[in-house]
């Protein structure tokens, strides 16, 4: 079975991206699909003075009220690399208006080749309204992704700024 991956991008790779790879590999272990999500940070430099360990507070609380297993031991965050970008099947950027201009900068070859979603940090929206966007929007790409060929597929979109 060929394995495709799904890329999951924010700025920290701490908090939107994590809960959304971890929701989507979770989703794909149940359903046996062969796809698979990992995530990376576009400024880990940046967010790693104010992030604390190895992940969100709020995305461990996310995953067990979900009962998805979060890993053991925690992997930390990590710096998107253009191998992580080579290797991917499909990118996806949480926020647009924070990540477009960091792919612009840091890999301006990728920038057109990502998804763009709309899914707010803490500085804009409450915790519970970002894990139920992205919870919605990862739902959304799985059944996607999942679907037989030939059946209609949800669109990959999230609601305006």
């Amino acid at each position: 079975m060929n394995v495709r991956t799904v890329l999951f991008l924010c700025s920290g790779n701490y908090y939107r991206s994590r809960f959304a790879e971890g929701l989507f590999n979770h989703l794909a272990r149940e359903r046996a699909i062969a796809w698979r999500a990992t995530s990376a940070g576009l400024k880990i430099d940046v967010t790693r003075k104010v992030n604390v360990g190895p992940l969100s507070r709020l995305t461990l609380d996310a995953f067990g009220h979900r009962k998805i297993a979060a890993g053991d031991p925690l992997p930390f965050p990590r710096q998107l690399t253009l191998e992580d970008l080579t290797s991917a099947d499909l990118i996806i950027a949480m926020k647009e208006a924070e990540h477009r201009a960091l792919m612009r900068k840091n890999f301006p070859d990728w920038e057109n080749h990502v998804t763009y979603w709309h899914v707010h940090d803490l500085d804009k929206a409450p915790p519970e309204d970002t894990i139920r966007e992205t919870e919605t929007l990862v739902r959304a790409l799985f059944e996607r992704l999942a679907a037989p060929r030939g059946e209609p597929v949800p669109a990959l979109s999230s609601k305006a700024e």
